[in-house]
């Protein structure tokens, strides 16, 4: 089992950081650091997600990173890879219907191109689009 700590209050993410040996993963979130808005984390307990090898998605609504536009999203990300390291930052869109994002699935391109334009490297690029959130899985869900 895969503990997803989106939703939960800090509280709730320290309580279960401290009661597992396991990672944990926060879907879809923003950094309070980058963006300060009731609905983020705070950057100490982020970096104690990936302290315990956890991954945390950046989300792509105004609450998420402030400025929900692909270039906006691309900051947030690399705030995040700059914090917690590359290996611990994924996608974390929220793509169900209940936030409204300036792009959908179909337009993951522009944030691709928007992390090209900031300056990231390929190897990073390739990580947080979609290598880690695949390793974290196939690391962490049951062989069988």
């Amino acid at each position: 089992m895969i503990i997803d700590v989106a939703h939960s209050s800090e509280a709730v993410v320290r309580d279960v950081l401290a009661r597992t040996q396991k990672p944990v993963i926060v879907s879809h979130t923003g950094l309070k650091g980058h963006c300060d808005t009731p609905r983020n984390i705070s950057d100490e307990t982020m970096k104690m997600i990936a302290d315990h090898g956890g991954l945390v998605g950046v989300g792509f609504w105004d609450a998420a990173v402030c400025d929900p536009t692909p270039a906006g999203i691309a900051d947030a990300i690399l705030y995040a890879v700059n914090l917690l390291g590359v290996d611990h930052v994924a996608l974390g869109s929220d793509f169900d219907g209940t936030v409204t994002a300036p792009i959908d699935g179909s337009e993951m391109a522009a944030i691709t191109q928007a992390l090209m334009d900031a300056g990231a490297d390929d190897a990073t690029i390739r990580a947080v689009i979609g290598e880690n959130a695949v390793r974290f899985f196939l690391e962490n869900l049951p062989a069988e």
